[in-house]
């Protein structure tokens, strides 16, 4: 999985990239970091602090985010078809406190059939929240190590050197741990399997240092500065079509 490039206006990555200098990257630790709601925007585009990106330069079909009502609550709803995107919350980069909890609300309505984590080919989810880290580049393989480093070269887009997802799947049972079929950057737990609760709300609420450290395992003794929420769809390697909503997302303890 690649994160992708964003689909907004300059100033805004500009700003994003001149608080990580500000703040940078070893900063206090955030105790209640603030993530815009989906229930208090109005219908249509996600509020402003949300934006899609895309590293395919538009080859690819664009997963659709927009606000919808559903359920009495404006929620976000989440369309793949044949598609890949990210919709990126930047955060002030700085650890995540002891004890913090990432929770949200999701619903899954059409399912993707044909994934398969495990491979390249089946590499698609139809509804991820994910958590954006930046990890010293020493901590990453030779390999991810310069390929971070490249990225970050040529590229305007603010790039987390550690992404950490947590996905509904329709294989792999709850509680599944490994490494993203196309870089071991992104790690994946599953927290929703399956066809069984389709269609109805299921509340998330996990704890970010203790999933960061079992994801990425001894590669890292401490969990580093976080630096942005995602919610990611994807369905490009599948060639599926898919649909969920997602209620807001908060961290906190």
């Amino acid at each position: 999985m690649m994160l992708p490039k964003p689909l907004v206006p300059a100033r805004r990555v500009a700003a994003w990239l001149l608080a990580l200098l500000t703040l940078g990257m070893g900063g206090a630790a955030l105790a209640d970091p603030t993530l815009a709601p989906f229930s208090g925007a109005a219908p249509g585009a996600p509020p402003s602090s949300w934006h899609v990106v895309d590293y395919f330069h538009g080859r690819k079909p664009l997963t659709r985010f927009d606000i919808v009502a559903l359920d009495g609550q404006q929620v976000l709803r989440v369309e793949t078809d044949r598609s890949y995107a990210t919709l990126l919350h930047p955060l002030p980069p700085a650890p995540p406190a002891a004890g913090t909890r990432l929770r949200w609300r999701w619903r899954l309505d059409r399912p993707l059939l044909d994934t398969d984590l495990q491979r390249k080919s089946g590499d698609d989810g139809p509804l991820k929240v994910c958590a954006m880290f930046d990890l010293p580049l020493d901590k990453l393989g030779f390999f991810e190590r310069n390929k971070v480093r490249a990225m970050r070269a040529t590229s305007d887009d603010p790039l987390p050197s550690a992404t950490l997802c947590y996905v509904w799947d329709h294989a792999l049972p709850v509680g599944t741990v490994l490494r993203n079929a196309f870089t071991g950057t992104v790690r994946i737990v599953v927290v929703n399997s399956g066809e069984q609760r389709l269609g109805q709300w299921i509340a998330q609420e996990h704890d970010l240092d203790a999933d960061f450290l079992r994801a990425f395992g001894p590669d890292v003794s401490s969990v580093p500065p976080l630096v942005g929420i995602a919610v990611i769809a994807d369905a490009d390697n599948t060639q599926g079509h898919s649909l969920g909503y997602v209620g807001d997302i908060s961290l906190g303890p």
